[in-house]
């Protein structure tokens, strides 16, 4: 099998996005279940930060920058 170049922007797909806001969403929901046993404050908890965390994701990823410098050339002389 052959190696495929990966894309330049792989690290930006929307998989990446939906799965560390989903994560984070896991995480914060085990802990709020864990303190409350109540499953109605615990999904509109997990709801909550699962959105808060994809937008705040979405919008640090906007903030950056494309490398346009060839990797094969020192930055420094």
């Amino acid at each position: 099998m052959a190696n495929t170049p990966k894309k330049k922007a792989d690290a930006r797909s929307i998989r990446t996005y939906l799965t560390l806001s989903a994560v984070a969403a896991a995480f914060v929901g085990a802990l709020v279940y864990g303190g409350t046993r109540s499953v109605e404050r615990t999904s509109i908890w997990v709801a909550l930060t699962f959105i808060i965390s994809l937008v705040g994701i979405a919008t640090l990823a906007l903030s950056v920058k494309d490398e346009d410098a060839d990797p094969n050339k020192p930055r420094l002389k």
